[in-house]
C-alpha cells in the first residue's frame, strides 16, 4: 500500500510565492503558462507545490513575473534568516502573504495604493484598526 507523499513545504512556499506574484499583476493561470508553454492545470500544480519546479522553470518564471529568482524564496521555511530568529514571531511574514493571495486582500492593496494622499491613507489605516478592534471585542 504505497502512501502519497507530502509536498515538501518549500516547493510549497515557492508556488505560493508564484501565485502571490501573479494575482498581484492581475495575470491569470491560463496566461501564464502561455508564456511557459505549459498548460494552466500544471501552473495549478506548481501553485500548490503539488509539483516541483525545476531551476530553468523557475528562472522563466520569474522572467515572465518581472521578480528576481530569490522573490520565490523570501521567508521560506527553514532559511537562515528564519533560523536567526529563533522562536521569534515564526508567523511575521506569513500573514502579509495569506493576506495578499486572497482576492479582498489584493483589491484592498491596490486601491490603497492609488491614495495619493498621506493623510488620506492615514485615515484609511485608522478605519479599518477601528473596525478590527470592534470586531475583536
Amino acid at each position: 500500500m504505497a502512501s502519497k507523499k507530502a509536498p515538501n513545504p518549500i516547493d510549497i512556499h515557492v508556488g505560493s510565492r508564484v501565485r502571490l506574484r501573479r494575482m498581484m499583476l492581475g495575470m491569470s493561470q491560463e496566461k501564464l503558462g502561455e508564456h511557459l508553454g505549459i498548460t494552466f492545470q500544471q501552473i495549478q500544480k506548481y501553485e500548490k507545490g503539488t509539483n516541483r519546479i525545476g531551476a530553468s522553470r523557475l528562472q522563466h518564471i520569474a522572467t515572465v513575473l518581472g521578480v528576481p529568482v530569490a522573490f520565490f524564496f523570501e521567508d521560506a521555511p527553514g532559511t537562515p534568516s528564519e533560523a536567526a530568529e529563533g522562536f521569534s514571531d515564526s508567523q511575521s511574514g506569513s500573514y502579509v502573504v495569506d493576506f495578499l493571495s486572497s482576492s479582498e486582500g489584493l483589491q484592498l492593496n491596490k486601491a490603497f495604493v492609488k491614495i495619493k494622499d498621506a493623510k488620506t491613507r492615514r485615515k484609511v489605516v485608522e478605519l479599518v484598526q477601528a473596525i478590527s478592534s470592534a470586531d475583536s471585542a
